[in-house]
This record gives structure tokens, sequence and C-alpha cells, in this order.
């Protein structure tokens, strides 16, 4: 066998009998992975002369990138946005746990809390990459405190802010710092927000309108500053309306800055977002739907009470409510089962239920060069799946860090 040793030393496995999803459809082509990247088989070898050290018969399955959750607020008796003093090992379980539901990178969500909570718990929420300890972490996801007190959903309002007259420094203030924050969730009618939105997209952190009563216009006039997602898409923010769809109208504006693509979270879990709303939206904008859990501290735990910050929440099947209300309160719904749903509701091809979960995600957070995709140089993050969209098995930098128990699920 050629030597491989003049470029690394690391080993070169090959995945044969599998699907790939690349350039948007799923090809019958085997999958070479070295140093944790996915390699160039032609440069292999033209270039190099090398060969697979390893080969692995995927046994027909399909390989797609790994999932990223950008808005998740715990799970597995986990929540994020409680200052605990075991927090760390709390989030060390999430990351791991979600593994098998093919997660391989997530945003921490914090809901909105006390100042108190922010400074205790964003200290704790590094940056990181995953592998066998879990999934990699790709930074906080803030949503709160400077939401609408009439949309505010589950969030305590209590805990609530607006703007004051140094606008960008009360965010600071209430946060404690930025470090390892990559989304805000605000409201963009809310006075001064543009200047906290040209801030923060300067400072590299991903704007996000939710939690809103903000009509057509205050919503595009957010996006011209910088924004450019939309927090679960019909849940907390003015009901679509044929004469100011607010919020919503954003999927077909004719506003939006040009190149700049708005992305929108969907919560696929059939509780939060009627079928039929899923495919109006899916129909309208598809290139920016981007499935998020929502997961709170009771995914994968028993119906029964729970947390979701502040708040008391209750798990009813899959509904969570606030305690005593009918306030929808997060999800219970796993990745990988929001990605089945998706595709059933709105029959879209497999190709773009996994991208929903993966590369849309990747391009909102702007890392699409390294993650989301199986293009060759990309991270070697993925998963293996069967034709129904159930995880087998899941990778990260190359290396197997979950598979499922051959004797049953």
């Amino acid at each position: 066998m050629p030597s491989n040793k003049s470029v690394s030393d690391a080993p070169i496995v090959q995945f044969t009998n599998c699907r790939i999803l690349r350039d948007r459809r799923l090809q019958r082509e085997d999958l070479w992975v070295r140093d944790g990247k996915i390699l160039n088989p032609e440069k292999l070898f033209f270039d190099e002369k090398g060969s697979a050290d390893v080969q692995l018969n995927c046994k027909g399955s399909i390989i797609a990138p790994g999932f990223i959750d950008v808005q998740i607020n715990g799970g597995f008796g986990v929540d994020f946005s409680l200052a605990t003093d075991d927090f760390k090992s709390g989030i060390d379980l999430v990351s791991q746990k979600i593994l098998s539901h093919g997660v391989t990178s997530f945003c921490p969500t914090l809901v909105t809390s006390p100042p108190s909570v922010y400074h205790q718990v964003l200290p704790q929420i590094s940056v990181r990459n995953g592998g066998a300890h879990g999934a990699g972490i790709l930074g906080a996801h803030l949503e709160g405190p400077f939401i609408s007190r009439e949309k505010k959903g589950a969030h305590p309002e209590h805990c609530l802010r607006t703007f004051e007259a140094g606008a960008f420094q009360d965010l600071l203030n209430t946060y404690g710092s930025l470090d390892g924050v990559r989304i805000v969730t605000l409201a963009p009618e809310m006075k001064r927000s543009s200047e906290v939105i040209q801030e923060l997209t300067k400072r590299g952190v991903c704007v996000s309108l939710g939690h809103s009563v903000a009509n057509l216009s205050q919503a595009e006039e957010a996006v011209q500053h910088g924004a450019t997602f939309i927090t679960h898409l019909f849940n907390a923010m003015l009901p679509f309306h044929h004469r100011d769809p607010g919020i919503v109208g954003l999927l077909t504006s004719d506003k939006i800055p040009a190149g700049r693509r708005v992305f929108y979270g969907m919560i696929s879990d059939g509780i939060h977002t009627n079928p039929a709303a899923l495919r109006i939206a899916h129909r309208a904008h598809p290139k920016g739907l981007v499935l998020v859990t929502d997961a709170i501290a009771g995914m994968g735990l028993a119906p029964g009470r729970h947390t979701l910050g502040q708040q008391v929440v209750e798990i009813d099947g899959l509904n969570t409510y606030i305690a005593g209300t009918k306030t929808l309160s997060g999800s219970v719904a796993t990745m990988d089962t929001c990605v089945r749903h998706f595709q059933e509701a709105t029959g879209c091809s497999v190709e773009t239920a996994l991208e929903a979960a993966s590369l849309h995600p990747a391009q909102l957070l702007g890392i699409e060069h390294s993650k989301g995709t199986l293009n060759y140089g990309s991270d070697a993050d993925f998963l293996m799946l069967n034709d129904s969209l159930y995880v087998q098995a899941t990778y990260i930098a190359g290396q197997e860090v979950w598979r499922q128990d051959t004797s049953g699920m």
C-alpha cells in the first residue's frame, strides 16, 4: 500500500456502501476521512498516491452532516437557566445525551433570567469542540430578557427589561459579558433596539427577532440593521395578518438587503406549529428554515413537573405548559424527531429535511465552511441514518461517539 505518511500520520478511513448528502442530493459514493476532516479522494489518489488504512461498510446507510441545535434550553433534568453548583456537569450530561439524537453541535439557550443568573452561568459556558465527551458547544443563545410583555410566553414577567438611555451598556450590564454568546433574541419594536442590533452584529453576535409585537416595517428595519434570525416562527409573535403580516412577513419581504438571507427557527414537534403552518412557511422560504428543538429540562424524562428557568412547567405527553396554565413552554422533542416530523408534515425530500437541521443552522451562524456539510475540508461531524431517518450512529471529527445498540432502540 502506498505510504500516506508524507502528509499526515493519521489513518485514512473510507466509509463504503453509503449514500452521502452532498450538494443537496444523496449521492452513492464513499466518504473519506482523515484527521477529523473530510478528504477529497481525487487529491488523495493522484497527488498523494494514498489509499485507505481502514474501510467501514455502512450497509446502505444515509450519511448526513451532524445536526446543529441553536435553541435548546436543557434536557435530561438539566436546566441551562438555573445557576447551580454543578452547572458544568449538567451541560456535559446534555451534550453527551444529545449525541443519540444526532446533534453534534449546539447553542445552550437561557430564557429570561435575573442578571445574577447570567453572571453566574455565562462564564461556565465555553465554546468547545465536540468529541466522545459530547456535542460541541457553539456559544450561548440568550433568549430575553429584552422582549415584549405581551408576547412573553413562558418567560417570567418580573425579569423582563427594556433598553434605557445607554442601551447597549444596559445589555452588557444585564449579561455581564458577551464572551461565548452566539445568539441574542430580542423584540425589535423596543426603543433603542436598532443601536443594540448594530452593536451586537458588529461583535459577531447573531441577532434574532422573537417574543415580539413588531409590525413588518419594524422587523424589516431590524434586518437592515443586521438581524438575521427569527426565534420559533409563529410562536410568541403577532399572528399573520394580511394588511400587516408582522415578523412572519419577513419570509417574503422585498426589503431584505441584497445578499442577506433571513433564517427562521421552527419547532417541528407537532405541538407548537400546526403542520399546515409548517408547510406554509417552508413553501414561502425553504432556504431559511432552521429546525430547533426548544427543548427543556424535561426532555428525555417522564411526564410531570420540571423547571424552565424561574418557572415550574408540567409535561403532559408531548405538551409542556407553565404549571397551572395552558401557556406552552418549550418542548420535549428531540432533534431527530423534529426532522422526521418536518419531512412527514411537508412531504419534502429527505435531503431538504436533513439540511434544515444541519446546513441551514450552519449558514445562520456563518460556519458552513466547517459544519453542516460534507464538503471536502469540512469537519467530519456526521450521522449514519436509515431510510426512515432514525439515527444509527453519530461521528464527531471522524470518530464514532455514539451507536445504536443493535439489540434495540
